[in-house]
């Protein structure tokens, strides 16, 4: 049912110490090539956690798309999204995996993480679309704009930096916990850390969650980026008026004095 251990490229460790025999691993150009090198799993990892979020997005921003804007189901949305994230992504999967027709089903481990992303997803957009200022999507009704035009066109891209925060939130969960689908049998970076614990080799494991966490990170730091250009730099200029207009410094300098 596993996959076997045996043809994964070995390294020969100098040392006992774990952190050391990890660098070794790390540092093995044996580990980066061939069809179970880091750069393949890397690859396995990334299309797990990219199809996670598809399905996750596709379920919870039209649901926190709603509920921002009507304000029905408040109270549903925050009982829902405290439940998903207490659930065990490991215990679910498992199970999942024991109700599939195949043991080596994709679907199981997907929707198990589908059920780790949908909380951060949900309530980043309906607390992104309840923030904005009632004040503006009031003018923008007064003016004439339908529903679907305020949604899109007022409260939408008010509330993008706090959607987008979620949205971090999700992908790094999800790229975090992606790992656990290798005790399933699939593939992706979690095979150095089930097949390196099955045979003892530390220097493997560290070496695998080095490389999830340095992953983790970098798509977070990439996300940072593309979270501060997506949001309109007047709505910047907006947050950062009046805490210009609050200082005491800016203030009394504009003050003409009489001599």
């Amino acid at each position: 049912m596993s996959l076997s251990v045996a043809f994964l490229p070995s390294t020969s460790y100098t040392t006992k110490d774990p952190f050391s025999q990890g660098w070794q691993w790390l540092t093995d150009p044996t580990n980066w090539q061939g069809p179970m090198g880091v750069p393949v799993r890397v690859v396995e990892h990334l299309g797990y956690s990219g199809l996670t979020l598809l399905i996750s997005v596709a379920i919870a921003v039209p649901i926190g798309l709603y509920v921002g804007h009507t304000g029905r189901g408040r109270g549903v949305v925050v009982s829902l999204a405290g439940m998903l994230r207490a659930l065990p992504t490991l215990g679910i999967m498992t199970l999942f995996a024991l109700l599939a027709t195949s043991s080596l089903s994709l679907m199981p481990a997907i929707w198990s993480l589908v059920l780790l992303a949908v909380p951060p997803i949900l309530t980043g957009t309906y607390a992104g679309i309840a923030a904005v200022d009632r004040q503006i999507v009031d003018a923008a009704r007064s003016m004439g704009m339908t529903e679907r035009q305020i949604l899109f066109g007022v409260e939408v891209p008010n509330g993008l930096a706090v959607m987008l925060g979620g949205l971090r939130s999700a992908v790094l969960q999800v790229i975090s916990t992606v790992a656990v689908v290798a005790f399933i049998s699939l593939g992706g970076l979690g095979r150095y850390i089930i097949d390196g614990l099955a045979v003892q080799d530390y220097g493997q494991v560290l070496g695998g969650a080095v490389v999830i966490a340095v992953l983790a990170i970098a798509i977070d730091g990439v996300l940072a980026l593309l979270q501060r250009a997506a949001v309109s730099p007047g709505l910047q200029t907006a947050k950062a008026a009046p805490s210009i207009e609050a200082s005491p410094e800016k203030n009394t300098s504009a003050v003409p004095t009489i001599s």
